[in-house]
């Protein structure tokens, strides 16, 4: 999987890594391994693809059951995410008769992933992360509805009203881990909302190739989110790792 060079190693991405989990497997932080590899694009790793891993004495650390519990259940929660939001999409692109079942569920993941942060960050911070999880569904469902009304003006104020909440998850993410570097996360979600927002365009304009080419990406970057968020939760309390 990877072998020693003169300064350090070269890694072949393998399924299910991301940037910044493949960060702390050898012990860096995200901006020691982008500087080591300016030219790769840290959201859009390829299975196959070598990253320079700028030491020569690290290796790839074992990963605990309860590390592996951990991120696999925040990625379930990501996953469900995107699925549910791309279903709610098709319901109210359509006009299918199963929209309001659709969004309850799709709402039911912002508890969820607030219950995933209760043991960890207590209750306040689970129902604060909760409660703007929820937000992010509910003006995306606005966004859309005014896309298929063709109300250029309600999809812009709902589009700002959404990017404004990206910025207060950001803040409050990093107000309970500073491993949940603002700037960072706030990228992560842009990056999340943009797409989103292709892919709710490309299924209103009936360019069902490119919709479910887009969806493709909205999923890999989702577990990138899912391990962010996990990897953070690892480094600030330790004792997860047992």
């Amino acid at each position: 999987m990877y072998r020693n060079y003169h300064e350090g190693v070269r890694y072949s991405v393998q399924p299910g890594d991301s940037f910044w989990g493949l960060a702390r497997q050898f012990a860096l932080n995200a901006e020691e391994l982008y500087a080591a590899n300016p030219y790769v694009n840290p959201y859009y790793l390829f299975v196959g693809q070598e990253l320079f891993i700028p030491t020569l004495q690290r290796q790839k650390d074992c990963i605990t059951p309860r590390e592996v519990e951990l991120m696999r259940n925040e990625r379930s929660l990501w996953e469900e995410h995107v699925a549910w939001t791309r279903m709610a999409i098709i319901s109210l692109t359509f006009n299918l008769p199963d929209i309001e079942f659709v969004l309850a569920r799709l709402l039911k993941n912002a508890t969820d992933m607030g219950d995933m942060f209760r043991p960890i960050y207590g209750d306040v911070a689970a129902d604060t992360y909760a409660t703007l999880i929820k937000e992010h569904l509910l003006i995306a469902a606005d966004l859309v509805k005014a896309a298929i009304a063709g109300d250029a003006q309600a999809a812009e104020t709902a589009e700002r009203k959404w990017y404004q909440n990206a910025d207060e998850i950001a803040v409050f993410l990093n107000s309970v881990n500073p491993y949940l570097e603002e700037n960072e996360v706030r990228d992560m979600f842009y990056t999340h909302l943009r797409l989103t927002k292709d892919e709710a365009i490309s299924m209103i304009n009936k360019d069902y190739e490119k919709d479910i080419a887009i969806y493709d990406e909205i999923e890999k970057q989702a577990r990138e989110m899912a391990d962010m968020i996990s990897d953070a939760m690892i480094k600030l309390y330790p004792d997860l790792q047992r």
